[in-house]
């Protein structure tokens, strides 16, 4: 350990994770990310937010996904339905499978808000052609930048997976929220991986 380091208390109730920024600042040639999608992918106009939270929890719960689940169903509605935001869902042998979600309400960019797929379909290479979809749609508008984060509470492989894909790291940070699980925005069995502490 170097003598450099600094550790630092993550009050009871919270989760702390390290959040890693990446961008692509030039779409791909192409046939470069083409890869086939084993299933139907379509945007969805005007989600209903039930369906949605549904599909968000079955996707995201052992991964601590909340940011949606803190969000009234008014605030969540405004997002979605906007204009210049889109939604995806991947339906595979017949049910919903994977979310994308792309957000051009910053001129010149695109961030790959949400990207998922739900856990048996994991290492199944449908990830990597949902991610080859998701560059295609990002750069199909006239975009500068196609952006995204992850962190350390994503699956092991996501950081990786998104460099492979073309991004680049470019910021590093350190996240710490009330735990959802505390909150009851999570059920407290999600994640047993990471321990809840409690004052």
């Amino acid at each position: 350990m170097s003598e450099t380091s600094k550790f630092y208390d993550i009050p009871a109730g919270k989760i702390a994770a390290v959040v890693t920024y990446l961008e692509m600042c030039t779409a791909p040639k192409d046939g470069e990310v083409s890869v086939e999608l084993n299933g139907e992918l379509r945007r969805v106009e005007y989600p209903d937010p039930d369906w949605y939270l549904n599909l968000f929890r079955s996707i995201g719960e052992e991964l601590l996904w909340f940011g949606r689940l803190t969000l009234s169903k008014e605030q969540l509605s405004s997002i979605l339905r906007d204009s210049n935001y889109e939604v995806y869902v991947l339906q595979a042998d017949g049910k919903d499978a994977g979310l994308l979600e792309l957000d051009y309400r910053t001129d010149g960019d695109c961030e790959l808000t949400y990207f998922g797929i739900i856990p048996d379909l994991v290492g199944t290479g449908t990830g990597r052609a949902l991610m080859a979809r998701a560059i295609e749609l990002a750069w199909s508008r006239p975009i500068r930048r196609f952006w995204l984060h992850t962190c350390t509470l994503d699956h092991p492989r996501a950081l990786h997976f998104y460099l492979r894909a073309g991004f680049t790291a470019y910021k590093r940070e350190i996240e710490i929220a009330d735990d959802p699980r505390i909150t009851g925005a999570l059920e407290r069995s999600a994640t047993p991986d990471v321990p809840i502490i409690e004052e």
